[in-house]
């Protein structure tokens, strides 16, 4: 986020594990389960752990016992909070890639290797020497990539690329294959880019999937949103300069279109004959799942090195769909060019199939590809949860506004997941081609794993949550209780880009997800438990991963309590723990020295870009008897006018406004200020303190030491 101050500029994203790490309960509790969080990365500093991990690859082989002619080429690094880390590398044989060989190699502090997860670690001992030519094995990666979507249609299918790798399938079978991949448009001119191993001894195809991954959203309902724009040569482009995404006109499938440009910055009129309305849909939500992966998760963007992503609207005509294809999100404008399906959680659920493929890269067939896509359902309605959008009000279903089934009804429910008609509630090891060899359609074979986030989230049974109504049922019979969806979502996250590799099964995403749930909340939390019971209420056989046995008394429906008179309400009122307490736009929160805090470092800074920006934070309080809000606040400002408020502030409760300042209210320093809240006595309220710039000189509004007493 920029920053400006007067006369300068601050700138401110298979199987089982064969060997998982083991972090016990004890040593859980003796952490508090709190310093394995995912620590927030820069750019450049991630580059240099990425090197110098590298670096250090020879050393991870030998500590894995493997053999000198094996070799790792490190893809990510993670870090926590704690200090440890978690390398994620592929895997080389005598410089032959392995599919399949990819491991997630663990690290305490110091360094030293504490275990790796990966379905994979045995010795290579298949020939590298190919009985059949290249030439013959590109023809039959050919061939059964146009039978692979032969019921959709493969249009102008052409070789992109063809390598001779060594194959591991998911019984353990070593092959050498040719891994070839082909590119071409389907017939509803979806751009189809299908992998095809292709044995190099026998020339029979092993594995076709497609990489280019689908899904389905809905038009124009984000309402009126803030966005931030580039200004350069007297026009406005649809650009962040903060997070680099930007949104394009596409108009066609063959080119990626231009950038949207504006005169005055007002972009869209919230109707589908504005070309602009789509854009705005699309790069809000753009914005928005990079804000979500940076101040939930952790995460520096899609490939968690502070780049952007383009998103195409307007793609071909008539387009029913929406898409990931590697590097950008692409929109249709649905049937009749009437329904751009730029949807919220649409946006979060392809970029997400982005990040998926940037940390465990689950290859898009069998479980994995269940896995995959409903990695991209959870954490696109994390997106959505955390917008928090009257406009598109935050729930468990996805594609609910479009009505592409023509009755009303959503494209998928987490909460029983076979209301669709397709998708399965419960996990079986071979259901519908979900065996090694089978071609189940990851849209459907993701139904478990939604499942089990509803019901590890909210529970089962019925239940009704922000207006709808859900009744959700256990594949054993059992009662599961939740444990809300933002620790779900984060030990997701965490299973994903820590525990996973391409060919991980739904086992190992229960191995994995506990395991995360201890090493973030503990082994006798309720977050632990919910995850526990929902994986065995969607029918995933218990491992080795377990919570402890003492787990707390369930409480069905959490409340917060009453505070004690004198206590705070507020939770991190002095922001000196950074976002904890608050949700809202990235950034504000800071311990930017441009500004001083009234107190300590941390302070909440709204304003101060000089641009057009809106930005705020809330959290609920409860407020006891007599109570009253208090706070401190300084206001500068590079604005001249002594009569036009042209950027202001508010503080509100429940949508009530109990304070304002603008551009006309300049401070000299802090100053108090105390509101009486006796009349919401016992409530639970919204406290919300929120800024609006316009595009001229910057106004800054800085609270801090905010309390509820």
């Amino acid at each position: 986020m920029k920053r400006i101050t007067i006369g300068a500029a601050f700138a401110l994203a298979c199987a089982t594990a064969a060997t998982p790490l083991v972090v016990t309960g004890a040593q859980a509790a003796d952490h508090g389960g709190a310093e394995k969080a995912t620590a927030f990365v820069a750019a450049d500093a991630h580059a240099g752990l990425v090197k110098a991990a590298q670096a250090q690859s020879d050393a991870f082989v030998k500590a894995l016992g493997l053999s000198s002619d094996d070799a790792f080429v490190v893809k990510d690094v993670i870090t926590d909070a704690d200090g440890s880390s978690h390398v994620r590398v592929d895997r080389t044989y005598k410089k032959v890639p392995v599919v399949g060989g990819d491991l997630v190699i663990h690290r305490d502090a110091s360094g030293r290797v504490t275990g790796h997860d990966g379905t994979f670690t045995g010795a290579i001992t298949v020939d590298l020497a190919p009985s059949v030519s290249k030439a013959q094995g590109q023809a039959k990666g050919l061939a059964a990539a146009k039978a692979h979507k032969a019921r959709k249609g493969l249009d102008g299918a052409a070789v992109a690329g063809n390598d001779l790798v060594i194959y591991i399938a998911q019984d353990g079978t070593q092959r050498l294959a040719y891994q070839v991949r082909t590119t071409g448009l389907q017939k509803d001119r979806t751009p189809s880019r299908v992998r095809t191993l292709v044995d190099a001894d026998s020339g029979v195809a092993l594995r076709s999937f497609d990489e280019v991954h689908q899904g389905s959203g809905t038009g124009i309902y984000v309402g009126s949103v803030p966005l931030s724009t580039t200004y350069s040569g007297g026009t406005y482009s649809l650009r962040n300069p903060s997070t680099g995404n930007y949104t394009t006109d596409a108009n066609n499938t063959t080119s990626s279109g231009a950038t949207m440009t504006d005169a005055d910055d007002r972009w869209g009129t919230g109707s589908n004959s504005n070309r602009q309305s789509a854009g705005v849909d699309a790069q809000f939500g753009a914005d928005k799942t990079f804000d979500y992966y940076k101040t939930v998760m952790g995460r520096n963007g899609i490939w968690n090195d502070g780049r952007g992503a383009r998103s195409r609207v307007h793609y071909d005509t008539n387009y029913e769909n929406a898409f990931w294809d590697g590097t950008q999100m692409t929109y249709g404008d649905g049937a009749g060019n009437a329904h751009p399906l730029t949807e919220l959680d649409v946006a979060g659920h392809e970029m997400s199939h982005g990040v998926t493929q940037n940390t465990a890269g689950l290859v898009y067939y069998g479980d994995a590809g269940g896995l995959n896509e409903a990695t991209s359902d959870i954490l696109g309605a994390g997106v959505e949860w955390y917008a928090n959008l009257s406009t598109d009000v935050p729930d468990y279903y996805m594609g609910e506004e479009i009505d592409l089934n023509g009755n009303g009804t959503p494209l998928r429910y987490m909460d029983k997941p076979s209301k669709d008609g397709r998708s399965y509630d419960c996990w079986t090891p071979d259901m519908n081609g979900w065996d090694d060899q089978g071609a189940g359609n990851p849209h459907f074979t993701s139904g478990p794993l939604n499942h089990w986030y509803y019901l590890a989230s909210e529970g089962s049974g019925s239940k009704t949550i922000n207006g709808r109504t859900y009744s959700s049922p256990t594949c054993n019979s059992s009662t599961v209780t939740g444990a809300g969806h933002d620790k779900i979502e984060k030990i997701w996250y965490r299973t994903l880009s820590t525990k996973l590799t391409s060919s991980s099964r739904y086992t190992a995403a229960r191995e994995g997800a506990i395991q995360s749930a201890i090493e973030l909340y503990g082994a006798s939390s309720q977050a632990c438990a919910s995850v526990e019971k929902a994986f065995s209420a969607i029918s995933v056989p218990a491992g080795a991963a377990k919570c402890s046995s003492t787990s707390p008394t369930p409480t069905p429906t959490p409340t917060t309590p009453t505070p004690t008179p004198g206590s705070n309400a507020v939770v991190n009122g002095g922001f000196e723990s950074g976002q904890t307490g608050w949700t809202g736009t990235s950034g504000p929160i800071t311990a930017n020295a441009g500004r001083a805090a009234h107190s300590g470092s941390w302070k909440l800074w709204l304003g101060g870009n000089g641009t057009t920006a809106t930005e705020y934070e809330q959290q609920s309080v409860t407020v006891p008897n007599n109570g009253k809000l208090t706070f401190w606040v300084a206001v500068d400002t590079a604005e001249t006018s002594t009569a036009t408020a042209y950027d202001k502030a508010t503080v509100t409760v429940n949508g009530t406004t109990v304070a304002s300042y603008s551009n006309l209210t300049k401070t000299s320093g802090y100053v108090q200020k105390a509101v009486d809240l006796a009349g919401y006595a016992g409530q639970t309220v919204t406290l919300k303190l929120t800024a609006t710039e316009d595009s001229s000189a910057q106004t800054s509004f800085v609270f801090d030491d905010i309390a509820v007493q």
